[in-house]
């Protein structure tokens, strides 16, 4: 799942200049048509947004969703804001989760959706918002700020053996009892750097394998998914979207790591199965050596796509 990762995957860099992952090919699964409706569930900071309301033009409807509302302002600055080009399309961005997708009151009016799944770096490049282990920061890792629980009252409150099934679990890390133990004799953990070192002294690497990673790796993921419903969240999407799309009508799914890779073939299997789908990828698409040279952690995103039928 983390094998050669140093850190918690990010959608793309942000600064200076915004690298969105797998554009290119997302674009291209996407065959955006001038006018149509498109979902974009993970906006981000608008990188893979841009790039479909170019497409859209001024006859076109652009929906955004993020639980960020930090990411979802500098979206708007990119996608509202700062624009001068007449032929724009509507752009309606929306403070949510991609799970409120399920509750959506306009069934079959959308040509695509598209998910760029996991941290952005808006996120994990700021320490006060507690994602990170490489620095100082309050276990926090919520990716909406208003909801709960923080990943601070989940280390210092559940019980060692609910614990360490969320850290086996959501991190596919087999050394999650003892890291349990570890955490759980260690109370109260205020930070990441406290969190950092007391799982890299309960779970030294044993093997060339285990050392190409920080030990923390797979429990800092599995925190933050468990504290942001990353994968309930992404299964309702999943089973909403056939509704939302037309015939017709694709949906493109970036995912980081095994578990998320794992729920979106399942359910595009299935949708075969029901007859809503037909795969545009018979195995996921990867980002090529050019890309991963200009943005590492891009090596680890998997593409699946599916055409509503």
């Amino acid at each position: 799942m983390a094998e050669g990762l140093t850190d918690i995957p990010e959608r793309g860099g942000h600064g200076g200049r915004h690298v969105p992952v797998l554009l290119k090919e997302a674009i291209d699964f996407l065959a955006i048509k001038r006018g149509g409706t498109y979902i974009d569930a993970t906006v981000g900071l608008g990188g893979h947004s841009l790039e479909i309301a170019k497409r859209l033009g001024a006859p076109g409807h652009l929906i955004g969703l993020d639980k960020d509302p930090a990411a979802l302002e500098i979206a708007r600055e990119r996608l509202v804001v700062n624009v001068t080009s007449k032929d724009w399309p509507r752009v309606e961005l929306i403070h949510g989760s991609f799970a409120d997708l399920a509750n959506d009151p306009r069934p079959r009016t959308n040509d695509g959706i598209l998910a760029d799944l996991g941290v952005s770096s808006l996120q994990l490049n700021d320490p006060a918002r507690g994602f990170s282990f490489q620095a100082e920061g309050p276990l926090d890792m919520r990716m909406n700020p208003q909801s709960e629980p923080t990943a601070e009252k989940v280390v210092n409150q559940l019980d060692e053996v609910a614990l360490a099934d969320l850290i086996y679990e959501f991190g596919d890390e087999r050394r999650s009892r003892r890291i349990a133990r570890a955490i759980v004799r260690s109370r109260p953990i205020r930070t990441t750097a406290e969190l950092a070192e007391i799982i890299s002294a309960a779970a030294r690497p044993m093997n060339q394998a285990e050392r190409r990673i920080h030990p923390a790796t797979k429990t800092f993921q599995a925190l933050r998914i468990y504290v942001n419903s990353e994968l309930k969240d992404l299964q309702s999407m999943l089973n909403a979207a056939p509704q939302l799309l037309k015939r017709g009508g694709r949906l493109v799914i970036i995912s980081f790591h095994s578990l998320e890779d794992r729920i979106v073939k399942d359910s595009l299997r299935e949708g075969v199965t029901q007859g809503h789908y037909k795969i545009l990828t018979k195995k996921p698409v990867t980002a090529g050596e050019e890309e991963v040279n200009q943005n590492p952690r891009s090596r680890s995103a998997k593409l699946r796509a599916a055409e509503k039928v």
